[in-house]
């Protein structure tokens, strides 16, 4: 996938006049990119799509508008977009009450390698995680992780003959699997594949 240049970027002016319909447009294309591994986890997976929406709103919030400043933004974002040798998620670990989200963090240090995918009878891939800095301490995990599974060669042919796809986690304070995985997440990430 092609990375993000100024040139595919609206100006802040522009942007607010159309934010609301790109605003719709963006969370119909993720509610295809997202899927449950259990009751506390949600993967995003994130294309050129996703990461152009994330960099127009970082810009909106943070009212940026100077060239370098732009290009420091494409710099930190263009990492999420994939290669098409792999496929990159964001993952949040949910707790919506604070005692139990903390520990739940302590229990689940090292979660964010534990995650997996696979194709076929092709062996399950485990993510590399948070490759832009580390996002957990010995004591406790972060609440949101940067994953990216590197997949092997004809993971996409397999696909295309209908090689079932599962992801997971193993864990030993959570193991859950979806198997398999919803057909319209399967198609968009097919999609991200060459």
């Amino acid at each position: 996938m092609r990375k993000l240049t100024p040139a595919d970027l609206l100006g802040l002016e522009r942007y607010a006049v159309e934010r609301a319909r790109l605003r719709l447009e963006a969370i119909a294309h993720k509610r295809d990119r997202r899927v449950a591994v259990g009751p506390h986890l949600t993967w995003c997976f994130e294309d050129r799509s996703t990461v152009l929406h994330q960099v127009q709103e970082m810009l909106r919030a943070e009212r940026i508008f100077e060239p370098a400043d732009i290009e420091a933004e494409l710099a930190a974002y263009n990492p999420l977009i994939p290669d098409g040798r792999n496929w990159k998620a964001t993952m949040f670990i949910e707790y919506p009450d604070p005692i139990a989200r903390r520990e739940a963090l302590e229990r689940l240090v090292g979660i964010e390698h534990r995650c997996w995918v696979r194709i076929g009878a092709q062996p399950a891939v485990f993510a590399i995680a948070d490759e832009d800095l580390e996002r957990s301490t010995p004591q406790k995990t972060s609440a949101v992780h940067f994953l990216r599974f590197e997949l092997a060669p004809g993971s996409g042919a397999a696909l295309d003959s209908g090689a079932p796809l599962a992801f997971g986690v193993s864990h030993p304070a959570y193991e859950y699997s979806v198997d398999p995985v919803p057909k319209a997440l399967r198609e968009s990430l097919r999609a991200d594949l060459d």
